[in-house]
């Protein structure tokens, strides 16, 4: 008699609104478990979904720019084994400041939630991460230095850039390793972030998302894709 297969598990970082929380709704609907975070205050939808996933959603709380926040959720996990790290923590910035106009702590702001924190994360959690298991960073295909032809949202620009050239590092330094890299660019969505005028809906990017996450599952080594799957230039 064949043994049923185990459940997978997914650690979704950053999922209590936006494209996170539909991540969360997604995998969900796939027969995954799902351990889904957001800051201490931004959790409470995710929550009232933990209530009616028949146990297959945990919430935890975590703030990513706080490297004590970090340590502990990765002692809270210690016994987990994930088949996916998916982080997705993002800000945006003034879409009209450019380089000569944004001020240093605005600057550093997102460089560190968009860039630095998400790579902490996933430094910290990688070891919890199964051998055949996926880690991914939700980037964006504004972080591609090839594609930048008209200079918009240049810090925000510059701060997925740096993400992908982190995630670029770590994959140098660990080119034995058996499992799964990902940057995304789920396109552009009318959520908070995206704004009202985004051409796709999260109904639009988040289903084919998963698909291409799922469809590279196993494919060692760094991939930077789109939601349809496509390589994105770097």
């Amino acid at each position: 008699m064949q043994r049923p297969s185990r459940q997978k598990t997914a650690l979704l970082i950053g999922a209590s609104r936006g494209l996170g929380f539909a991540l969360a709704e997604q995998y969900l609907s796939r027969g995954w478990r799902v351990i889904a975070t957001g800051r201490e205050s931004s959790t409470e939808r995710l929550r009232h979904l933990s209530e009616t996933s028949g146990g297959a959603l945990e919430v935890e709380t975590v703030d990513i720019t706080l490297p004590h926040q970090v340590a502990a959720l990765r002692g809270r996990l210690q016994d987990r084994r994930l088949d996916m790290l998916l982080v997705n923590a993002g800000v945006k910035n003034d879409d009209r400041e450019t380089i000569a106009d944004v001020s240093t702590d605005e600057f550093v702001r997102v460089m560190v939630t968009n860039a630095l924190s998400p790579m902490r994360v996933i430094e910290a959690l990688r070891p919890l991460v199964e051998p055949t298991g996926t880690i991914a960073a939700m980037s964006s295909g504004q972080g591609s230095v090839a594609n930048n032809v008209n200079g918009n949202y240049e810090v925000y620009r510059g701060s997925k850039a740096a993400l992908n050239m982190f995630m670029r590092s770590f994959a140098a330094r660990h080119a034995d390793d058996s499992r799964t890299l990902l940057l995304l660019a789920p396109g552009w969505v009318r959520t908070d972030m995206g704004g009202p005028n985004a051409r796709l809906s999260i109904e639009e990017s988040i289903p084919k998302l998963v698909d291409t996450i799922e469809a590279h599952a196993g494919r060692t080594g760094l991939h930077y894709v789109d939601y349809l799957g496509r390589v994105v230039p770097w």
